[in-house]
């Protein structure tokens, strides 16, 4: 199987350069790993949407797969209560 190319949003990462290192490793990891397995255990598909949702501890990551062209599209990270807010925002 092919892995999935990961594609992090502008935002995503100007908001990874402000996350405390232990976070942001485990953070870094888990977008990694939906390189090779999109749809991990815990993933949560978000109501009335295309985007998905794993918890790393604290955090969100919010993102988008694209099947077809093996992408994924990371929308989003940040702490489990504002990342909503934030994504509304766009």
């Amino acid at each position: 199987m092919e892995p999935y190319r990961i594609v992090l949003d502008r935002q995503v990462v100007k908001t990874l350069k402000k996350i405390e290192k232990n976070a942001l490793h485990q953070i870094i990891k888990a977008i990694d790993d939906l390189a090779f397995k999109p749809r991990p255990a815990g993933v949560k598909k978000l109501k009335g949407e295309l985007f998905y949702r794993i918890r790393v501890g604290n955090y969100h990551i919010i993102y988008e797969i694209e099947d077809k062209a093996l992408r994924i599209l990371v929308l989003a990270v940040g702490h489990r209560g504002g990342i909503y807010k934030e994504l509304k925002r766009r």
